[in-house]
């Protein structure tokens, strides 16, 4: 589970991220919305160990994520906005230095790599070099990489993006999957049409503060407006007005 207590990050005199408190437990996908320099993605920075809080606690499954963070690491897993793979290295390497890396027995990470391989369609270029591949490519073995170890946490910052409609449908049925594996999914995301088909709870940043938070029918009831989530959010956010730089 995560568990995010009072958090406060500053960047000189501006608040990107003004007391937030959250709790997502085991099986749930919770999504982070907002306008652009709400605060969605250094939320998501602080909540995996990018960035240090200024003040405030996260928790990941019981553990500090700030003084057990190595502990806290093997229990998360991280999917960035934009892939970065080693372009000297295939796929193939890339997924089996990651299975090391959480000390994966060798016949469990090759077993795994076939599975993964499979369910992100990747066999027609898992073996040659990142430095060939696509947007789209990376980002799938990125996907595959985070699920090595079988998290018990997953954190997606955009997971659409590069993404054509087929991934795009394979990655609304993984995060339904991981959730239903007792995964606590924790999405940021500008898309709607994901959120509406697979959240169990939305929250709501505007200006680094948490605006709104409930399921869809909850924020429906709280907007007054009974239509879909763009225009729930539309009215929820519709003060906002330019926003500060950070995100």
């Amino acid at each position: 589970m995560i568990r995010i207590e009072e958090l406060v990050k500053r960047y000189g005199g501006k608040i990107a991220v003004d007391h937030l408190s959250l709790e997502i437990p085991p099986g749930e996908i919770f999504a982070l919305l907002g306008p652009n320099g709400a605060g969605k993605t250094t939320t998501v920075k602080i909540l995996v160990g990018l960035l240090q809080a200024c003040s405030g606690r996260v928790e990941i499954c019981g553990l500090d994520a700030r003084s057990e963070s190595i502990r806290t690491r093997r229990k998360i897993a991280y999917v960035p906005d934009q892939p970065y793979l080693y372009e000297k290295l295939t796929g193939r390497e890339f997924l089996l230095f990651m299975g090391r890396m959480f000390e994966m027995k060798e016949e469990e990470i090759s077993a795994r790599i076939d599975e993964l391989s499979i369910l992100f369609e990747m066999e027609g270029f898992l073996d040659q070099l990142s430095e060939n591949y696509s947007h789209g490519m990376k980002q799938r073995v990125v996907f595959s990489s985070a699920l090595m170890h079988r998290p018990e946490v997953l954190v997606v910052d955009e997971p659409m993006v590069a993404f054509d409609p087929r991934g795009a449908r394979l990655v609304k049925d993984l995060l339904l999957e991981e959730a239903r594996r007792g995964c606590a999914v924790f999405v940021s995301t500008h898309s709607l049409d994901l959120v509406e088909e697979t959240a169990n709870r939305i929250g709501i940043l505007r200006g680094g503060r948490l605006i709104a938070l409930g399921t869809f029918e909850e924020l429906q009831k709280e907007s007054g407006v009974d239509a879909r989530l763009e225009d729930v959010f539309l009215e929820l956010t519709r003060e906002e007005a330019g926003g500060n730089e950070f995100c």
